[in-house]
Formats: structure tokens, sequence, C-alpha cells
């Protein structure tokens, strides 16, 4: 009996470690080429939409919850609208999307 005690205490202290353990956010950054030619960007997941300004070419989402995100790029004419889907964040991770050349 002492031993499903211990067990079962065990269990309960494994389950509390991991109930009050949680993900830590993550980051997306980028350039854009030409910097003159975007205004904003947005990270779309399932469960949230983020936007920030670009500054000098450059943008950085952060704490950005793990999961898949739409980037999307609005691009001032003639430039076209950038879009990358499947932009994975995981725990804690930088997702360097690098050089984004803007077609026209």
């Amino acid at each position: 009996m002492k031993l499903y005690i211990k067990t079962f205490a065990v269990i309960v202290l494994m389950l509390c470690f991991f109930a009050f353990t949680h993900l830590q956010d993550g980051v997306i950054k980028g350039r854009v080429i030409p910097p003159e030619g975007a205004y904003h960007v947005w990270a779309i997941s399932a469960t949230d939409t983020i936007e920030t300004p670009i500054n000098m070419g450059n943008f950085q989402f952060n704490s950005i919850k793990p999961g898949t995100y739409k980037v999307v790029i609005n691009a001032h004419a003639p430039y076209k609208d950038w879009i990358r889907d499947g932009v994975l964040v995981s725990d804690a991770a930088v997702v360097d999307l690098g050089d984004l050349q803007l077609a026209r």
C-alpha cells in the first residue's frame, strides 16, 4: 500500500511540474528590399494577428507565441505584397527570414 501512495505522490508532483512550465515566446525578423518598398508586416496564426512597422527595411516581431504563422508584407506600389505561409516559431526560437526581395 505504501508503494502505491509513493507512486501516486511522484506522479502528482510530476504533473504539477509540467503544468507550471510554459513555452517561451519567440521572434520573427527580416529585412525588406528595397527598404522604401513596404510599410507594415503582419504575422497571422490561427489564434493571433500581430502587426509591426518596417523601420529602414528592418522588422521584428517580439514575444511571438510558438506556432505556425503566415507572414504578410504590405508593399507600396509598384511593388507587390509578399506572403510566406508556414513560418514555424518554436519555443524561444529566433526565426530570421533574411532579405526579402519585393517583386514589381
